[in-house]
């Protein structure tokens, strides 16, 4: 009996990665045609509209905010929009988490905010660290040059802290920001 549940645990180990991300891309699709579906059929006739416009629509969204975000007068309004989020008190908190959060993956820079991959000791042992201020800038207080500022995330995505450590605390790496991703977010699990 331990044998079949075992057998049934891999099986479901193995399927759930898969169908979870079949899942998500379904429900972005069906989310977007269900949210551009309107405005599509407002602008056009109804005899027109074909199935898989509002993602289409969506798609071509997403490339013309790419390409606007580029242009000065663009920029500007969007800082306007975000002060104007961030004063708002519940909104304020969600709305800085997830800026900072997708500020780690920001487009045409290698790694985004995460400059390199670092070791930092820790008690006997040493953990992954990422670098995110060179030169260590902290608010009230201003720039530390002797300062490194390295975020130390938490297996799983449960969290992390962000040390500001002195140049020669930390151990430069070969490890890619991606490397270093996957095997601090799976708790040093690899693909064999």
């Amino acid at each position: 009996m331990k044998t079949l549940g075992r057998v049934v645990l891999k099986g479901l180990l193995t399927i759930l990665p898969i169908s979870l991300t079949l899942y998500f891309v379904y429900w972005l699709g069906v989310t977007a045609e269900s949210l551009l579906s309107g405005p599509i059929n407002w602008l056009l006739p109804a005899s027109f509209y074909r199935p898989g416009m509002g993602l289409v629509a969506g798609f071509l969204l997403l490339i013309i905010v790419g390409l606007l975000v580029n242009a000065y007068v663009v920029r500007r309004l969007f800082e306007l929009g975000e002060n104007l989020l961030l004063r708002v008190p519940v909104v304020k908190t969600v709305f800085a988490a997830l800026r900072d959060l997708t500020k780690l993956v920001r487009v045409g820079e290698a790694g985004g905010d995460l400059q390199r991959v670092v070791m930092v000791e820790f008690g006997p042992g040493r953990v992954i660290g990422f670098v995110t201020q060179e030169n260590a800038s902290l608010p009230g207080i201003g720039t530390d040059s002797s300062l490194v500022a390295v975020y130390l995330p938490m297996s799983y995505q449960i969290g992390g802290y962000t040390l500001y450590l002195p140049r020669d605390r930390i151990q430069p790496t070969d490890l890619s920001v991606e490397a270093a991703m996957r095997i601090v977010l799976t708790g040093g699990l690899q693909d064999k």
